[in-house]
């Protein structure tokens, strides 16, 4: 069974740090895609960072520069750090897994396994 569950959200002030996990179990291919996602209170979710089975990662333009994506292989884990964060990073982020994806991509409906999100909330 696949899963991924998310964790280290929280109550931080602009420009503090967080950093998110994303735990992952039950797949075993060769080429993935993990995910982060994120959907702000009548916003569409909107994606945030990828990263694929080779290392390659993918960012929106709006966290280029402030957020980095990375793997522990060794612990099936996927990071996201978040430096500089604005009141507008505030949301439930979600990580999720494409299965068939041939690289780092943005496009939620190609994941098709999610985790039950983690709320993060940036006060200004």
């Amino acid at each position: 069974e696949v899963q991924l569950v998310e964790s280290g959200g929280g109550l931080v002030q602009a420009g503090g740090s967080l950093r998110l996990s994303c735990a992952t179990s039950g797949f075993f291919f060769d080429d993935y895609a993990i995910g982060w996602f994120r959907q702000a209170p009548g916003k569409e979710r909107e994606g945030v960072s990828s990263i694929f089975s080779d290392g390659s990662t993918s960012y929106a333009d709006s966290v280029k520069g402030r957020f980095t994506i990375s793997s522990d292989n060794a612990r099936n884990t996927v990071y996201l750090q978040m430096n500089s964060l604005k009141p507008d990073d505030t949301g439930v982020y979600y990580c999720a897994v494409d299965r068939g994806a041939w690289r780092a991509h943005l496009l939620g409906s190609r994941y098709d396994y999610w985790g039950q999100g983690t709320q993060v909330t940036v006060s200004s």
